[in-house]
């Protein structure tokens, strides 16, 4: 069934040709953009939905998350405010709390998360493995994400377990590991980070991935000063996230690669650690994304409009930038910008992915902070409130 969306009093499309329109209007035909134009020259459809001069927008793509979790960090977090440092040890506390939880609890848990990102405007999602760290639970975790979201991310190479040494884990994750998730996966990861995994462990992971036919993402330079950012690039990695610490050099090469620098503001604000400079990465040429990177222990939201009004009210972005970036950009950080069924855009052939906000303009996204100004959504062609 066709749904003409009409009354859009701004849209913005993030395509080129299209650019941002005035009284607007969309059609969504099944899971696809059939038509984007103007409100007067809008064609028939068979339901007609008139939005009264709100702003709409392409939904939000969250391109990275943890959402197949069990447990609580709430103890962690307030230790955290209490001027404890964050460290990465912390996923363990989760990763035992998943192992233990039936798949159920699990399944139950990431539908609530989606929808409640859903509800929020995010209408693609990216969510990773990682709090399993054995071959079952892996596997486990790969095919429950797979069953709820739009693309699974191999993360076994998220912390070294106790008992092992890092040498060894790597070990089994470079080979009976990503045997048994490989075939479950499009992406895999490695958190390339002091306390985790040093830059030749996290090269044989990603080396190993690739010869399986997985594209590569790199969690880097959150902590601090280091390879993520080069490895990534080297490597030829769809994305690099966090980004939090950065030397010139790092900005240069990112700017010179099709890497995309995913940035979780959320994620600094929870840990204390400095937001990300986006306008060296912007002013350098680089892409940027911005992503919740929605997890238990270090970024506990889902709100991607949250992560837009940090960007513009805290690490100078504009508002169109941090919205392409929340949108676009995530889709470019997933290769899902281009083509039939490309997101994180709108225009013919693009899915039909839609959000509209109680506002007439994305603006307000910045403007009024914290407010819930979403008004419809539309995911694949379904309408979702």
């Amino acid at each position: 069934m066709s749904v003409l969306v009409t009354g859009i009093g701004e849209l913005t499309t993030n395509d080129d040709e299209l650019g941002t329109l005035r009284h607007a209007a969309v059609v969504l035909d099944g899971d696809r953009v059939a038509w984007v134009g103007g409100a007067a020259d809008a064609p028939d459809a068979d339901e007609r939905v008139d939005v009264a001069g709100r702003a709409a927008l392409p939904g939000w793509v969250d391109s990275h998350t943890h959402l197949v979790f069990a447990g609580d960090r709430t103890a962690e977090f307030a230790a955290r405010m209490a001027g404890e440092p964050y460290t990465a040890g912390g996923i363990a506390v989760t990763v035992e709390a998943t192992r233990a939880a039936d798949d159920a609890a699990l399944v139950a848990n990431l539908r609530r998360h989606v929808a409640e990102a859903v509800a929020q405007g995010t209408t693609y999602l990216e969510t990773k493995t990682g709090y399993g760290l054995t071959v079952p639970d892996e596997v486990r975790s790969a095919v429950i994400a797979a069953r709820e979201v739009d693309e699974v991310t191999f993360l076994g190479a998220h912390l070294v377990p106790p008992g092992w040494s890092a040498d060894d884990y790597v070990t089994l994750v470079c080979g009976e590991m990503l045997d048994a998730v490989a075939p479950r996966v499009r992406w895999a990861d490695v958190f390339c980070e002091a306390g985790a995994f040093d830059a030749e462990q996290s090269r044989a992971v990603l080396t190993a991935a690739a010869r399986r036919g997985l594209g590569l993402r790199v969690h880097g330079n959150q902590l601090g000063p280091g390879p993520g950012v080069r490895l990534a690039v080297e490597m030829g990695a769809a994305s690099v996230d966090h980004c939090t610490h950065l030397e010139p050099s790092d900005v240069d090469a990112l700017a010179s690669s099709d890497t995309v620098a995913t940035l979780l503001p959320a994620c600094d604000l929870s840990t204390r650690q400095p937001l990300p400079d986006a306008r060296a990465l912007l002013a350098a040429g680089a892409t940027v994304a911005l992503a919740s990177n929605c997890n238990p222990g270090s970024s506990y939201t889902s709100s991607m409009a949250f992560c837009v009004a940090t960007a513009v009210l805290q690490m100078r972005m504009s508002v169109a930038e941090a919205v392409r970036a929340a949108t676009w950009g995530g889709a470019r950080a997933l290769r899902r910008e281009r083509g039939d069924g490309a997101v994180g855009v709108l225009r013919p052939g693009a899915r039909a992915d839609l959000h509209v906000l109680d506002a007439p303009s994305v603006t307000h996204l910045a403007y009024r902070p914290g407010v819930p100004l979403t008004h419809a959504v539309w995911r694949a062609g379904r309408r979702y409130r």
